[in-house]
């Protein structure tokens, strides 16, 4: 087993002490965005073990046994960690964007290594040649979009707003849900974003005057995806990506509630804290409330337009007492685990709980303490503590630290894989 030293990133967007006032540890007084637990080369966790040298990091460590670390199958099929553990804070709404399928991934990542473009180059699009389906464990209240409302529903959200706007702006209105009421699917959404986020386009003013008429005709602001506009446009002011927010599913979570996203999902995040587990990818496409680099073309070459319904992800209890959400990638699944506090110490009934493991795992100790045992030894995770456990040491087992409460997550491939 191996402890963990992970960076934690300082986007703009994140919080200012959602992180550290979860794990425990002392504000950085920068925005606390995403913490990363993995071994993506950009920014990798390292790595400290008992007896060991100076840390080393984790992508470093796995490449130097990766059949022993990763088993071989997993070795066999990605030949690196398939997943990436955040946590991640949104203090304020992340990006409009939509990832790569692994096909587009690989395309786009060859095309632009073609060309020439830098690795780290700003407005690269393709980080890596990996697609990036993820997920999201609620840890608070979190607000997202995610995925096409039905045209009907946008436009009629349009209409309620040209209703009480100026002649030139409700003008703009009409014309969003003619292009939302074309009697096929794909066709009105697409030619909306297309609308919406292309260079032609004429509808900046019509954010301001969108978000004034929300605060001032209370009747719209029943509405809950009309009442959000205000709040994105406070962070992003008369930015194209509020508007394109009423394409979008609203989605609030409570917390212990999660959602998975697929290749081709427009989403973005709004607030919140929770735990986000993706394939080991950065590739991103973004389309608007945001300062980084914006393809337009290449979002709407890569979004599938077509109306989602909400992409809620129901956990599954097993009979040794896990917890286990399974997104459909094989990547990775995320167990989350609980061991109640027992008011007698010398009583350790109901204090273990199997590890799912599918070779690799990463565990993350987010309240409490919590001991993690295999077959080499033991180590004692507390709030804030992490730790990879490679292939080779199978089985792992949670167990109660005496009588003491603990919480904590983990993550491995699924069986599948």
């Amino acid at each position: 087993m191996y402890r963990l030293t992970n960076t934690i990133r300082d986007y703009a967007w994140g919080s200012s002490g959602a992180i550290s006032n979860l794990l425990g540890s002392t504000p950085s007084g920068k925005p606390e965005a995403e913490m990363w637990l993995g071994a993506h080369p950009g920014s990798p966790s390292l790595t400290t073990s008992t007896g060991a040298g100076a840390p080393q990091g984790l992508d470093e460590l796995i490449a130097a046994d990766p059949q022993g670390l990763l088993g071989a199958d997993i070795a066999q099929k990605y030949g690196q960690l398939p997943f990436l553990v955040k946590v991640l804070a949104a203090g304020k709404p992340l990006s409009i964007q939509v990832h790569p399928s692994a096909e587009q991934a690989a395309a786009g990542f060859a095309a632009e290594n073609a060309a020439g473009l830098p690795a780290d180059a700003p407005h690269r699009n393709y980080r890596d040649s990996s697609h990036k389906p993820e997920m999201i464990y609620a840890l608070t209240d979190f607000a997202a979009l995610s995925g096409f409302r039905s045209p009907a529903q946008s436009a009629a959200l349009f209409r309620d707003l040209g209703a009480v706007l100026d002649k030139q702006n409700a003008a703009t209105c009409e014309r969003i849900a003619a292009l939302l009421s074309h009697p096929h699917e794909g066709t009105a959404l697409s030619s909306t974003c297309e609308y919406l986020l292309g260079p032609a386009a004429e509808p900046g003013s019509l954010v301001a005057a969108a978000v004034a008429a929300v605060k001032t005709h209370p009747e719209l602001a029943e509405h809950i995806s009309l009442a959000e506009l205000p709040k994105i446009n406070e962070h992003y002011p008369n930015d194209i990506g509020v508007l394109v927010s009423l394409l979008l599913n609203l989605v609030v979570l409570a917390p212990g509630q999660a959602i998975y996203l697929d290749a081709g999902n427009v989403h973005a995040y709004l607030r919140g804290l929770g735990v986000e587990v993706m394939a080991n990818s950065d590739n991103v496409l973004r389309g608007g409330l945001t300062p980084k680099h914006i393809d337009v073309a290449e979002l709407l070459r890569i979004t599938r337009f077509e109306s989602l319904g909400v992409p809620l992800l129901e956990p599954v209890s097993t009979m040794f007492g896990q917890q286990i959400f399974t997104p459909p990638f094989a990547e990775f699944q995320l167990q989350h685990i609980e061991l109640a506090k027992n008011a007698d110490a010398g009583d350790m009934a109901g204090g273990d709980v199997p590890i799912a493991a599918h070779g690799p795992v990463i565990v993350l100790c987010v309240e409490g303490e919590i001991l993690v045992d295999t077959p080499r030894g033991d180590e004692l995770l507390r709030r804030g503590d992490s730790l990879f456990i490679g292939a080779n040491e199978a089985p792992a087992m949670a167990r109660r630290s005496a009588n003491a409460a603990g919480r904590a997550f983990a993550v491995t491939p699924q069986e599948s894989a």
